[in-house]
């Protein structure tokens, strides 16, 4: 066996990072790499970037250099950037902080065993490739049991879909994770059940455009209905979905599925028809409002959630009234806003940007209409009864805290519950960022 060393990730980003974290730690637990969570004792240090946000790059180099005391301390300490920003700068990131060693994108990273040999050797390894076999085959099966120190919650994500091909215009994705690719059904499966014989109670399935899955005619919908029929498995979420891809098995299911739980996020962007298609969103407001109508008319509780983009190049006052007209008429109980900020390589990028304040002055009526949406949800839960999977204690002794089905954060004192247990809570009240409640029965 190998001899035991420790490793560090650190995740940014979306919930696909969170997932290829956990896989490159099993991965690597080959190698003879404990996981470890801080950086200090480590004997490799992983950042897993993502690039969708403002200076990402940035932010990134800004971590690295964190490093550098640490470096000097630990001459064998291996650093490698992993992830969307590792895609997109390869060789730039090695040039600009000579003390990472190892470069890898999203698609590669099933090759870490082989990189490391090299670092090994003394070289350094960067492979930022799209390669032609799928990473997943490349995998070790889930683990019957979690590294030491790695102990399994109730809830996990699991990668079904990746890449995207829709190429809006202010997106690096489908230059960073590629074209879309879905992985077999049965895999999924296998790794589903292998999850919930670790006492995993809900799954969320991970896509870029996850509801663009389709393995040789199994679409999402199919995949879900396959899912439910694993018995322990209590609930199943999915995201990020594309109103493109909402397709109508996949809207009843919403309504037929009940492990399927009513909460969507389903991202638009915009409520102007001139910005969505300088976005090359592929659709338009009307299209999406009659998506939601169709949503609900098969889900009549579902809790939405979107996206929005504010300040997109060529945004008029007029064409942000139309994102608040929208935002309006769909009532989101979730929802995330930014103002643009240009993707290098990305079409928005090269176009005349709004001026910095006006966007910012946008944005903050904006997240106020969607900040009053979030909490009249909330407050309306308060009186009913939700399901609540419980995941772990509290802040205050004998407080534990969960999940509902639509996905708010719910507390409840004075009970002795273990994570995974699944209950039925009476809300009570209502604060900024979760509901409290009391255990029914």
């Amino acid at each position: 066996m190998a001899e035991s060393r420790k490793l560090f990730i650190r995740s940014y980003g979306c919930q696909m990072n969170v997932y290829d974290s956990e896989r490159m730690e099993e991965l690597l637990a080959g190698e003879g790499y404990e996981p470890t969570d801080s950086p200090d004792d480590a004997d490799m240090i992983l950042l897993n970037t993502c690039h969708i946000r403002e200076k990402a790059a940035e932010k990134v180099y800004s971590e690295l250099g964190r490093f550098k005391g640490l470096k000097a301390e630990k001459p064998g300490l291996k650093i490698g950037v992993a992830g969307c920003v590792a895609q997109a700068e390869g060789e730039e990131i090695v040039r600009r902080q000579p003390l990472v060693d190892l470069v890898v994108g999203p698609q590669a990273y099933h090759r870490l065993p082989a990189m490391l040999a090299r670092l090994d050797a003394g070289e350094r390894a960067l492979d930022t490739d799209f390669p032609e076999e799928d990473k997943f085959d490349h995998l070790p099966a889930r683990p019957a049991r979690p590294q030491p120190g790695r102990g399994r919650g109730p809830t996990a994500f699991v990668t079904v879909q990746e890449g995207c091909d829709k190429f809006c215009a202010f997106c690096v994705v489908p230059y960073t994770r590629g074209a879309e690719v879905s992985r077999p059904a049965r895999r999924i499966l296998a790794e589903a059940r292998a999850l919930v014989a670790r006492g995993v109670v809900e799954i969320t399935l991970l896509g870029q455009n996850v509801n663009a899955y389709n393995d040789e005619g199994t679409s999402l919908a199919g995949l879900i209905r396959e899912l439910a029929r694993i018995d322990g498995l209590a609930r199943i979420r999915f995201t990020t979905s594309h109103p493109r891809d909402m397709g109508d098995d996949l809207i009843a299911a919403l309504g037929e599925e009940p492990k399927l739980m009513p909460y969507l996020h389903l991202p638009v962007q915009s409520g102007s028809d001139r910005i969505l298609k300088r976005m090359n969103r592929g659709h338009t407001a009307e299209e999406y409002l009659a998506l939601i109508a169709r949503i609900r008319a098969a889900r009549p509780d579902i809790l939405l959630s979107g996206d929005f983009i504010v300040g997109f190049p060529e945004e008029t006052d007029a064409d942000f009234r139309d994102t608040m007209a929208l935002i309006e008429a769909v009532g989101y109980g979730q929802a995330y806003s930014f103002r643009y900020s240009p993707r290098p390589g990305t079409p928005a990028a090269e176009r005349a940007q709004v001026d910095p304040e006006a966007a910012s002055a946008r944005l903050a009526e904006l997240q106020a209409l969607l900040t009053r949406q979030q909490r009249a949800a909330q407050e309306a839960m308060v009186g009913r009864e939700v399901s609540v999977l419980f995941e772990k204690p509290g802040r205050l002794e004998g407080q534990m805290v969960g999940k509902s089905e639509y996905l708010h954060a719910v507390h409840v004192s004075d009970c002795d519950l273990a994570p995974g247990a699944l209950r039925r809570v009476r809300i009570t009240q209502s604060g900024p960022n979760s509901l409290g409640g009391v255990l029914v029965g």
